[in-house]
């Protein structure tokens, strides 16, 4: 929500006059406090996501939220018990300490933060780690309670100059916004301790003295210069793959890149050689050769595979990936998801004459075609092959061509060894939509194909075997078996989509193919029954599963099977999802024989987060302002104390559940969650901060009577209904015609979809603020904390509520907690209905 606190509420004009410090120097240094706190939390994202997985982002708004929330409350308390006079004497040097906190402790926590114990894997069978998770979210959030404290300070000081304070507060959010964009190039270590100077910045406008402001300059550039960053490094989870490769002897990170799309680490390991081999043929008695390992945040990796012109590539032809290949030699092949090459080197290798690479990260293109071209064989700078920097999916929309093949090989497949720590992770390349998208750009024989970790039971191989039997049906096809094949071996299996049924001579050589590699046949159209021959499991999920997804008993199956295995659509997007409640508790009880791998960690993590937000946001929020005092409360509230603190916890519920689920929705648009995470919460605070200029414009031009703010409530709520139905027919137009433009300007089409949806969720909250002001000022901090503490927990609920019912639901649940607010809420009338509703609130002005 907005930055303000109910301590500005208190304040009037009559206390600006008496202040020392120029407006325009205080403005410049809420603006730098409010920049670097910002760009604080983007870059505190990335450091999560290397130092764990990318779920503990959506914990960043939360423990942010519970930092800004806790110094609502402790500002309202220390107002009461100071009074406003000690503020306007020591302002200056209580604003200068709480800046100055802000700097050293958003340098300390992630020094801190690496010797906590946390390890999100351990939390099925180590209940001491939700202790550590609940240390972590603590600690995390210290930055924010003092950036937050010097907000409410200014705004509780200055009540008169709030509109430009406030103003100045949203300039430098969007300034930080854009700063951490522009970091996301330097190591995020580096980028934290940059954000963390503008606290000490901030002081130096307050300084009176020209020789104490330059003073303070070179003090800053000397501790940037020359303060130890590693300190601030995030420590790689034990349990990533790079974590695991670098076990190996000898094996060292040879070089490394930061970007908007993450940390890119290259790894090599030549005393014992990387070999990256998913699906190959136990029958293939020589060795792949050595590769290069590319990791993104420390997970999911691809390879770079050595080429010296000895045909090493023949171990390409005995991997499960080759199916395609072997029934018919493509012309043209699609590549979605590069990587390091090893698709493209396997395209050519096999016959194709043309290949389309397209990959996301502009610098893991630049290693493989130019840093690494002698390694990998010159491979991106063979005429036949056509290199494109872009969204994967997409590109598919935009390009009129027609492949004969589409290679899915994003990196996500092999990530994580399956401990399903992507479950809260958006998968837009493996959705139903995006299957139909990549069968439209097929030519009439063509195939989609993609490669699978084996897991047991079988999840990811199902959910996609399920997804495509969706999308061929949508299509219109009433026999998806005709037009779906799948080979398996011990590790892995390869899935092929075509988009015309198979031919008896394709079946005949998916057979032979098989045979010849000791692959079993997972399905194939018209072969004989598929069953397992070389690699056998006992029971036969797979096979049973194949089969059940293709009869009409499908949906009960899916709804059956212990696992979710459902189609991915656009609106629930998390193709690493499978976690199913009622599977927990045999989980849980046969965690000793193996078990918990399971277990979806990504998922429990988000969980276990909510679980001990919801007590730290009580204890740290709510309860403290028990102290606060009662007795003017009763009969001075319009309506009702119930309804009232029903309408604050309504609003802080709806605008988070808003926000996280457009940032989901954005990952739609931009095709990486940290760069929607930076582009949509600075959108988001920024229009809704200007929202809530409006609403004090409204005020201040319309009068404060209660009638009056309620209506104005009620027509802000008609806003976002508006707001949200622009923002789903924008994002349908970018996606539909805008998907070739440059990220950049998709991202900006994006944001003018949610802008107007931004600035009326700004309103509501200072207009409900505005009517308590009138009549029940006592009760302002205790609906701050309703609202800091709704929006607390909202914050990890939101992520959890997509996962489960939708982006769509989730986002219609908002509306509907948006409506409620304005429904029960409303302005207090007589039942004579003789007197205006103004002169009532003065009367209960005046009881009160």
């Amino acid at each position: 929500m907005a930055a303000t606190t109910p301590a500005a509420v208190h304040a009037t004009a009559a206390n600006v006059e008496r202040d020392a410090v120029r407006p325009l120097r205080l403005a410049l240094a809420i603006a730098l406090v409010s920049a670097g706190a910002l760009a604080y939390q983007l870059l505190l994202m990335r450091w999560l996501a290397i130092a764990h997985w990318h779920p503990f982002a959506v914990m960043i708004i939360s423990l942010a939220l519970l930092g800004h929330g806790a110094s609502g409350t402790w500002l309202s308390l220390w107002l009461r018990r100071h009074g406003s006079a000690t503020l306007a004497a020591n302002f200056e040097r209580i604003f200068v300490a709480c800046a100055l906190m802000f700097a050293a402790s958003a340098i300390l926590a992630p020094i801190a933060a690496r010797v906590i114990p946390f390890n999100g894997l351990e939390l099925v069978w180590n209940p001491r780690q939700l202790m550590w998770l609940s240390a972590l979210y603590l600690l995390l959030s210290v930055p924010f309670f003092f950036a937050a404290a010097c907000f409410g300070l200014a705004f509780a000081r200055h009540g008169g100059r709030i509109p430009m304070l406030y103003g100045a507060d949203l300039a430098g959010a969007g300034v930080g916004a854009l700063a951490a964009l522009a970091m996301a190039w330097l190591p995020v270590q580096r980028g934290l301790l940059l954000a963390a100077a503008c606290g000490v910045l901030a002081v130096l406008p307050l300084a009176t003295r020209a020789s104490a402001r330059w003073s303070g300059v070179l003090a800053l550039v000397s501790v940037l210069a020359l303060w130890p960053t590693q300190l601030m490094a995030p420590r790689t989870n034990e349990f990533k793959d790079l974590s695991k490769t670098l076990l190996l002897p000898q094996a060292r990170v040879i070089a490394e890149q930061s970007g908007p799309y993450g940390w890119l680490a290259v790894v090599a390991s030549p005393r014992v050689p990387l070999r990256h081999a998913p699906g190959l043929s136990l029958s293939y008695t020589d060795e792949p050769p050595e590769q290069l390992a590319v990791y993104t945040d420390g997970d999911a990796p691809t390879v770079i595979a050595r080429e010296d012109g000895s045909a090493q590539w023949r171990w390409l032809e005995a991997s499960t990936s080759a199916l395609p290949y072997r029934l018919r030699v493509p012309d043209s092949v699609l590549v979605l998801g590069a990587g390091g090459g090893v698709e493209v080197l396997q395209a050519l290798s096999l016959g194709a004459r043309r290949v389309d690479a397209v990959e996301l990260s502009s610098q893991r293109m630049q290693w493989v075609r130019d840093t690494y071209a002698r390694y990998a064989g010159d491979l991106f700078r063979d005429r036949r092959v056509r290199v494109i920097v872009a969204e994967p999916r997409a590109f598919v929309r935009a390009s009129p061509q027609r492949y004969d093949l589409i290679v899915l090989a994003g990196g996500e497949s092999f990530a994580s060894g399956g401990a399903g720590v992507q479950s809260a992770s958006e998968q837009y390349a493996l959705t139903v939509e995006a299957m139909r998208e990549y069968l439209s750009r097929l030519t009439p024989d063509g195939a989609i194909v993609a490669t699978r970790w084996s897991k047991q039971p079988p999840r990811d191989e199902l959910k996609l075997f399920a997804t495509a039997v969706r999308a061929l049906r949508e299509d219109g096809v009433l026999d998806p078996a005709r037009q779906l094949a799948a080979i398996r071996n011990w590790d892995a299996s390869t899935w092929l989509i075509a988009r015309a049924p198979l031919t008896p001579h394709a079946v005949t050589s998916l057979q032979r193919f098989s045979d010849a590699q000791g692959f079993d046949v997972v399905q194939a159209p018209g072969a004989r029954a598929a069953h397992e021959r070389f690699h056998q499991l006992d029971p036969p999920y797979l096979f049973d599963g194949v089969r059940a997804l293709l009869s009409p008993e499908s949906r009960r199956y899916l709804r059956d099977y212990r696992f979710d295995i459902a189609p991915t659509t656009d609106d629930r997007p998390y193709f690493g999802h499978f976690f199913r409640w009622r599977s927990l508790p045999e989980l849980l009880r046969l965690r000793a024989q193996g078990s918990a791998v399971l277990l979806d960690s990504g998922y429990l993590l988000l969980v276990a987060a909510l679980l001990q937000a919801v007590p730290l946001a009580l204890l740290l929020v709510l309860m403290p302002l028990r102290a606060l005092p009662r007795a003017d409360e009763a009969g001075a509230i319009p309506g009702t104390r119930l309804r009232a603190g029903l309408y604050f916890l309504a609003l802080g519920l709806a605008f988070l559940l808003i926000e996280i689920a457009m940032l989901s929705r954005l990952t739609w648009v931009t095709g990486h969650p940290l760069l929607a995470a930076n582009v949509g919460l600075a959108a988001t605070l920024l229009f809704a901060g200007l929202g809530s200029l409006q609403a004090q414009r409204w005020l201040t031009r319309d009068g404060g009577g209660d009638a009056r703010i309620a209506r104005r409530i009620v027509w802000s709520t008609r806003l976002i209904v508006f707001g949200l139905l622009w923002q789903f027919v924008v994002f349908t137009l970018v996606y539909t015609y805008a998907s070739a433009w440059p990220v950049g300007l998709r991202v900006l089409l994006g944001l003018c979809g949610l802008a107007p949806l931004a600035f009326a969720m700004g309103m509501p909250f200072p207009l409900g603020l505005a009517r308590l002001a009138r009549s029940a000022p006592a009760f302002v901090p205790w609906a701050w904390g309703l609202n800091g503490c709704a929006s607390v927990i909202a914050a990890i609920l939101a992520l959890l509520l997509a996962i489960a019912i939708g982006l769509r639901a989730t986002l219609l649940l908002a509306l509907a907690l948006y409506l409620f607010a304005a429904w029960v809420w409303p302005a207090q009338y007589r039942s004579t209905g003789s007197t205006s509703s103004d002169q009532r609130t003065r009367r209960a002005s005046g009881a009160a």
